[in-house]
C-alpha cells in the first residue's frame, strides 16, 4: 500500500494529468494512510470543482476552435459545433498585410463564425508573416497559393472560396487566384492506410473542369480592405509624404529597405523588356490569368479609408481617379455602421471601359502607369465602402483600424467589419 508521501514524491499527488486521468485513479483510492489522506482528497476535490466551474461557465459561451495547428504551420479556424451537423463548405482566406501575421485577422474570424457558424471555415493565412512580407508580391502569392492547395485537401467538403485581404495582402491575394485559377485540385495519398484516395477514372481533361474556378472551387466574394491597388509611387498614394515631389522620389529611392516587395509597391522593380509586376497584375499574362481569375468572382469589394490613413490613399485602395472621389461633406453615415460614409455599388465591366483618363498631354511616367492600372482593374466591377474613422480617439490609426488588428487598440472599426460580415455572399 503506497502512503501519501511516496505518492507525493512520484508527482501523481501534486495533480498530475498527462499521464491519462491520474487524478481520478487517487480520488477513487481509498487506502492512502491517515497521516496525509485529508489534505489529498479536498486537493482532488477543489480541482473537480474548479474543472466543473469552467465547463459551466464555457457552456455559456460561443465556441470557436481557436486558430489551430495542423501540425504543419497552418492554421485554421472554424465553429466548434460546426461538425456536429455538417462541414462546412465555404472557405474564407484571410491574408495579413506587411510586417503582420494571422492574428491581424483573428477577431474578423470570429465574427464569421458568429454568424455563420455552420456554412465557413476562416483560415487565417499563416506563410508570410513578419520579415517574409519583404519577400515580394510574387514569391508570397506563389506561398499563398500554395498553402490554400493545402486547405483545400484538408477539407474535402469544400465547395466555395473567397478572399479576405488587408493592405499588401491584397495585392497578394490578386496574385495566388491568378495561381489557383483553372488549378487542378487532387487529394493526397493517404499516408495511414499506404492508399491512394481517387474518385473513379481519371478526368481526360480536368482543365476545362476546373476552368472558371479557384483551387477547384467557387470564387464568391474577393474583398480587400485598404489595400494600394496602383501602388505607394507618387500622386499622394501613400499620405504620410504630404504629396511633395521630393519626398515621395526619396520614398521611392528608399524602397529598397522594404525588399522586393518595395520595389514592387514603388514601381520600381521593371525593366525595358517587362513592366513592372502591378502593371503586370492588371491584364491577363506570361500564362498568369490575373484579370480573368479576378473576374471569375461573384463580387469584388474594395473597403477604403478616406481619410487618416497614412500609408494607402484614397484613391489607390478604392480603384479610383482622385477627380471621381465623393465629395465627404456630401456624404452621411449610416446609424448601423457609423463609420461607412458611402457605398457604390458596383457598376457594370461596360460602364467602367468608359472611364475618363483624368490628365491628357505632358504626364509623367507614374501617370501613365497608374492609368493603365486603373484601366485594367476596372475591367471587372468593383463594389467600393467608403470609411471614415473622424471623430474617434483610433482615427489616426485608420490603417488598421478599418481591419481592427489589435481589438483593443483598434476597436473603432467593429462595425466596418460587421459590415463586411452582413454583406458576405455565402
Amino acid at each position: 500500500m503506497a502512503s501519501a508521501e511516496s505518492l507525493k514524491s512520484s508527482g501523481t499527488a501534486r495533480g498530475e494529468v498527462g499521464g491519462g486521468g491520474r487524478l481520478e485513479d487517487i480520488m477513487d483510492s481509498e487506502k492512502i494512510e491517515e497521516n496525509g489522506s485529508e489534505k489529498t482528497v479536498t486537493v482532488l476535490d477543489q480541482t473537480k470543482k474548479k474543472k466543473n466551474k469552467k465547463k459551466r461557465r464555457s457552456s455559456f459561451l460561443p465556441k470557436f476552435g481557436c486558430l489551430r495547428s495542423d501540425g504543419d504551420g497552418r492554421f485554421d479556424m472554424e465553429s466548434a459545433s460546426a461538425g456536429t451537423v455538417r462541414s462546412p463548405t465555404h472557405l474564407v482566406v484571410t491574408v495579413n498585410g506587411i510586417i503582420g501575421s494571422a492574428q491581424n485577422w483573428r477577431f474578423a474570424a470570429k465574427q464569421f463564425l458568429k454568424q455563420y457558424p455552420r456554412d465557413v471555415v476562416v483560415h487565417c493565412s499563416e506563410c508570410n508573416y513578419g520579415h517574409l512580407t519583404f519577400h515580394g508580391v510574387d514569391v508570397m502569392g506563389n506561398r499563398l497559393a500554395d498553402e490554400v492547395i493545402s486547405v483545400v485537401r484538408r477539407y474535402p467538403d469544400l465547395v466555395k472560396i473567397s478572399f479576405i485581404g488587408h493592405s499588401l495582402g491584397g495585392l497578394v491575394a490578386r496574385y495566388a487566384i491568378a495561381k489557383l485559377y483553372g488549378k487542378v485540385i487532387t487529394q493526397k495519398p493517404s499516408q495511414e492506410n499506404g492508399e491512394s484516395r481517387s474518385n473513379g477514372p481519371k478526368d481526360p481533361a480536368p482543365e476545362e473542369k476546373f476552368k472558371g474556378q479557384i483551387a477547384g472551387l467557387e470564387p464568391v466574394n474577393f474583398i480587400t480592405s485598404a489595400t494600394p491597388h496602383l501602388g505607394s509611387r507618387g500622386h499622394k498614394q501613400a499620405p504620410v509624404l504630404c504629396g511633395f515631389y521630393n519626398l515621395e522620389k526619396a520614398a521611392s529611392s528608399a524602397s529598397w529597405m522594404l525588399g522586393r516587395t518595395g520595389k514592387h509597391l514603388f514601381l520600381r522593380d521593371g525593366a525595358k523588356e517587362k513592366p513592372p509586376l502591378l502593371l503586370q497584375m492588371v491584364n491577363d499574362s506570361d500564362n498568369l490569368p490575373f484579370i480573368s481569375a479576378l473576374g471569375s468572382f461573384r463580387r469584388r469589394v474594395a473597403y477604403a479609408n478616406a481619410r487618416f490613413d497614412h500609408l494607402v490613399g484614397w484613391s489607390t485602395s478604392s480603384l479610383r481617379h482622385r477627380s471621381e472621389l465623393p465629395k465627404r461633406q456630401n456624404l452621411t453615415r449610416s446609424e448601423k455602421y457609423p463609420h461607412i460614409i458611402n457605398v457604390e455599388p458596383a457598376k457594370s465591366a461596360h460602364a467602367q471601359d468608359g472611364t475618363s483618363v483624368e490628365t491628357k498631354g505632358n504626364r509623367s511616367k507614374t501617370a501613365d502607369m497608374e492609368e493603365a492600372m486603373l484601366r485594367g482593374l476596372t475591367k471587372v466591377s468593383w463594389e467600393r465602402v467608403d470609411v471614415d474613422f473622424r471623430g474617434t480617439a483610433q482615427r489616426f490609426l485608420a490603417h488598421s483600424t478599418i481591419q481592427v488588428k489589435t481589438y483593443w487598440l483598434n476597436s473603432d472599426g467593429t462595425d466596418v467589419i460587421q459590415h463586411m460580415v452582413d454583406n458576405f455572399l455565402l
